[in-house]
């Protein structure tokens, strides 16, 4: 929602749009990389079959939890920003 509590702008929404395509394509990246990270040596080495599982099913858990936090993330701290630091005044910037 917009500032004055109406309908978004164009602007916001195209704001929205580029932050929210900054959070997954920066939470897929992270993931990939923690999930190449855990994976790895299961790759790389012959390891007994219960670690290889254990790393496999491990990466692809993480990479999981990093993907929805890092977005969670991102996308909070952008709707705090959206917030006028003193409601009623307007920016002196603009």
């Amino acid at each position: 929602m917009s500032l004055h509590g109406g309908r978004r702008t164009k602007d916001e929404q195209d704001a929205f749009v580029v932050e929210l395509g900054y959070a997954l394509f920066s939470a897929v990246f992270a993931a990939g990389v923690v999930f190449g990270a855990v994976v790895g040596p299961a790759l790389l080495f012959d390891l007994p079959g219960a670690v290889e599982s254990l790393l496999w099913q491990g990466g692809k858990w993480l990479a999981v939890v990093l993907l929805a936090a890092r977005v969670i993330s991102v996308l909070m701290r952008f709707r705090r920003a959206a917030q006028p630091s003193q409601p009623g005044r307007t920016n002196p910037d603009s």
